[in-house]
């Protein structure tokens, strides 16, 4: 079924430079989401007070490390980009992972990584969570947990200057799709290119990159006729390309969640610190910020994929 549900971006977000957005840095740097950061005075998050018994409820050798190493693809913008420094994670997820750390009193140290490697990251050790708009589908549920926090869908989005108008999945047999690699979006496209074929139609020529960079290059390149990337990345490039792309349909809402590894213990704290977070407003004004509102949840939910 496709949803219309039109994002906007705003002006925090577009007041970083366009080459910052749309360049790959490929840095493997980390910033650290703390509640008591020197530019923090004016943040959503920035009157936030330590939760000492949502600190409690983290298992006891987190408690004690006092940060944890989170994962995120820096090229999804405006969820987790790079900012001019081409070195500081901000965004969406970025600013979620501030409040986090200001209402539990642990570091959310983030770390750039490819999207594809996050999982296997979390698996092997590397990563102890994710926060980067990864959606909680039952596959990876199989691998990670989840703590669900934000609602999204997919978009179709290409050239201006053309005159495709993808509204639907069916409507790509025969066309170039770019994703990025190991997303949804990848898993839909090659789905979607099967089933073209077994209808007797050409195949969808699925184009998959390390980055959403390097897709959204692919388009305007014209190696691509059609990008798919969720909602708020999709809007936030239309912003950013000055016409130069539009988003013609979308479809697919589906939730976002903090990946975590299967039984760690974190998924309970992190439940009852987004609860507050909501209730006291905080969430409200991180998505206010990043006019992301339209993805808003009433509540967290654990393991919550819809398919």
């Amino acid at each position: 079924m496709s949803h219309t549900v039109l994002w906007r971006t705003c002006a925090a977000a577009l007041a970083v430079s366009t080459a910052a957005a749309l360049t790959s840095c490929g840095s493997s740097s980390s910033s650290s989401a703390t509640g008591g950061t020197s530019d923090s005075a004016s943040q959503p998050w920035s009157k936030l007070k330590v939760d000492p018994k949502i600190k409690a409820e983290f298992p006891e050798k987190v408690q004690q490390a006092g940060s944890l190493n989170v994962a995120a693809d820096a090229s999804y913008a405006p969820d987790e980009f790079f900012g001019t420094d081409n070195k500081t994670i901000i965004g969406m997820g970025a600013d979620l992972a501030h409040a986090l750390s200001a209402i539990t009193g642990i570091d959310f140290n983030m770390t750039n990584s490819t999207f594809d490697a996050i999982i296997p990251g979390i698996q092997a050790g590397r990563f102890d969570a994710a926060i980067s708009s990864m959606t909680d589908l039952k596959e990876r549920e199989a691998k990670v947990d989840f703590v669900d926090y934000f609602n999204a869908g997919t978009i179709f989005m290409v050239n201006s200057s053309g005159d495709l108008d993808i509204s639907k999945l069916d409507q790509l047999c025969g066309l170039t799709v770019a994703t990025e690699r190991g997303t949804t979006e990848q898993i839909d496209a090659t789905n979607q290119s099967k089933a073209c074929t077994d209808a007797g139609k050409k195949a969808v020529n699925v184009l998959t990159f390390p980055d959403q960079n390097e897709v959204n290059l692919a388009l305007s390149t014209g190696r691509a006729d059609v990008v798919t990337a969720d909602s708020p990345v999709g809007a936030y490039q239309v912003q950013l390309s000055k016409g130069k792309f539009k988003v013609t349909g979308e479809y697919g809402i589906a939730p976002y969640g903090i990946a975590l590894p299967k039984n760690s213990g974190m998924v309970q704290p992190l439940e009852s610190a987004l609860t507050a977070l909501i209730a006291d407003g905080v969430y409200g004004k991180i998505l206010d910020k990043w006019s992301l509102q339209k993805g808003a949840i009433q509540a967290p939910a654990l393991n919550g994929a819809v398919s």
